[in-house]
């Protein structure tokens, strides 16, 4: 079968569509949804994010230099996709929404939203200017999970969050698990105890 050659575009997908939360001293905090996100070091914990210079939370990424990436469960995500075509100078995303802001581990003014079921929080170390966008990366200062997304163990289980994806313009519901890290060449007896473990 052949390719049939197109244009470059960025179609890199799926990807996480995620709450960003953010705010200044004395203002009123803001969302914006941001579906480019992703992890870009884990010693120590960093992950990117890349905003558009018009947007009215990239003023306050740049000046407070901290920001709180909030993972969006079925249940937020009608919010998120509010947050992502509505203005911080027009309307208050979390009254709007219903969302609530909490502190979040490590920031000074970035909260964490209340009805998402994980939070990053994340200060700036570098911003650099692609053109239609700024790639901001940052450092991972503190994470909180809900509750309930904890076993007997106290191990994290995502599946229990509903997290979303976003492919192309349309957001999907995360599926049922195909394989785990290492399963190709795991033993038979182990891959079969992981996978009956992931159902």
């Amino acid at each position: 079968m052949a390719f049939q050659t197109l244009s470059p575009r960025t179609l890199l997908s799926p990807v996480p569509a995620v709450m960003v939360s953010c705010a200044m001293p004395g203002k009123r905090p803001n969302v914006i949804t941001v579906a480019w996100a992703g992890t870009v070091c884990s010693d120590p914990p960093m992950l990117s994010i890349s905003v558009r210079k018009e947007r009215f939370s990239h003023h306050i990424l740049l000046e407070s230099g901290e920001f709180v990436v909030n993972l969006v469960g079925r249940e937020q995500l009608q919010a998120a996709d509010y947050c992502g075509v509505r203005s911080g100078r027009d309307v208050d995303k979390f009254a709007d929404c219903g969302l609530t802001a909490v502190p979040a581990q490590g920031m000074d003014c970035a909260p964490a939203i209340a009805q998402c079921p994980l939070y990053l929080a994340c200060k700036t170390q570098q911003v650099i200017e692609l053109g239609s966008h700024d790639l901001f990366i940052a450092r991972i200062v503190g994470m909180g999970v809900r509750e309930e997304l904890l076993d007997e163990k106290g191990k994290i289980d995502l599946r229990r969050a509903g997290l979303t994806a976003y492919s192309h313009g349309v957001y999907y519901a995360l599926g049922d698990a195909m394989g785990f890290f290492g399963y190709s060449v795991a033993a038979p007896e182990v891959r079969k105890r992981r996978m009956r473990e992931l159902k």
